[in-house]
């Protein structure tokens, strides 16, 4: 009862990952019928394409091994001449059998395509199971399958039966004519006794396909709660992806912090925004943001700013613009050129005061910036 409650719950398509994850088990659909009618198929046109030479190249190979004359005997042994006649016969019908393992490859790829699996050849132990093994044999997949047994041997047998009634005289005026003939007629023979027995294995196949796509699609299916279970797989656990994002921020302020002690100048608000600009003439067009933050993180950037005597400006408006508009390791947009560059230009003249008035920070167009 549970596992026809499990089957009936199964009522989702098989996702992308879950047909994935089954063609690297191995589990594809496959039609042995239409494999067997590709098969068949082009061995009944490698017959019609190479008859008459196959039977011309072995009319004389049994000419020429029904004719070892005493000499040859003498010379070599006659396990020699056999060996050299089977090597023989195998490459007179080399390219007929080549057309076959060919079409053997091929045909299974025309439903489910290539796949090469290894752990299709891994041992299922589950199956040793004997009960189980009792009850695979009285499935309805084994019914099925004998019932199309059934079928395909009589359609097959009935088509093969009638068309020999039908060619009787024919098979038995081979016996009267010569070698080179007999063979090519009979040859031809089988090759036209395979066109109604394809028919007849198309019309099965044409059957077998398609319920062995609809029968592998119903073996994947999944239940609602598979899923849902396998979408947060594959997108992540909240709290994972959550604790991820944490320590992925965590690295990003530890290489934030790294390059404060490089900057040229701090802005601050001056306690909740703090904003490290690095400006390198030989390679930057303008200004870059390196650090920034609010509050803690603000304090934090103050503090390794004063340990490693980096020039610090309190300028709110210009603070709270460059937090807001510019990101880490992003050039200063060209609307601050001005204010900023007035900046640098404070911090400079700073630097180089010694006597006299001490320099004052100019007014940098709060109004402006409060709007930009």
């Amino acid at each position: 009862m549970a596992e026809n409650s499990s089957a009936q719950d199964k009522t989702e398509k098989a996702t992308p990952k879950r047909l994935k994850d089954a063609r690297k088990k191995g589990q594809i659909a496959r039609s042995k019928e239409l494999t067997t009618l590709v098969l068949v198929g082009a061995a009944g046109v490698a017959v019609l394409m190479l008859g008459s030479w196959i039977a011309g190249r072995f009319a004389a190979w049994m000419q020429g091994l029904l004719s070892i004359d005493a000499a040859t005997l003498r010379n070599r042994s006659l396990f020699d001449a056999l060996a050299d006649a089977w090597v023989a016969a195998h490459w007179i019908i080399a390219p007929f059998l080549a057309i076959c393992v060919v079409a053997a490859v091929a045909g299974p790829l025309l439903l489910g395509g290539w796949s090469l699996s290894g752990q299709a050849l891994i041992p299922d132990t589950s199956r040793l199971n004997p009960i189980k093994g009792i009850g695979r044999m009285f499935s309805l997949n084994a019914l099925m399958e004998l019932g199309k047994g059934v079928a395909k041997t009589a359609l097959l047998g009935g088509i093969a039966v009638l068309y020999l009634m039908t060619q009787t005289d024919d098979l038995l005026a081979l016996a009267v004519q010569p070698v080179n003939q007999a063979m090519s007629g009979g040859l031809a023979s089988a090759a036209f006794v395979l066109v109604p027995l394809c028919i007849g294995l198309f019309l099965i196949a044409a059957v077998d396909a398609p319920f062995q796509v609809f029968n592998h699609a119903k073996q994947l299916r999944m239940t609602k709660q598979e899923v849902r279970d396998e979408l947060k797989e594959m997108e992540g656990r909240p709290e994972v992806k959550g604790r991820i994002r944490e320590l992925q921020q965590a690295a990003a302020r530890g290489r934030m912090m790294e390059a404060v002690p490089d900057a040229d100048v701090i802005v601050t608000n001056p306690t909740h925004f703090a904003v490290a600009l690095k400006y390198d003439t030989g390679k930057d067009r303008a200004p870059r943001v390196v650090a920034k933050g609010v509050d803690h993180i603000a304090a934090v950037i103050r503090t390794l700013g004063k340990e490693h005597r980096v020039p610090i400006v309190e300028a709110p408006p210009l603070a709270r613009v460059l937090y807001r508009t510019v990101d880490l390791e992003c050039e200063i947009p060209s609307t601050l050129y001005r204010a900023v560059a007035q900046v640098l230009t404070y911090i400079r003249q700073l630097e180089a005061w010694h006597s006299g008035p001490m320099p004052e920070l100019p007014d940098l167009g709060v109004k402006d910036l409060s709007h930009g």
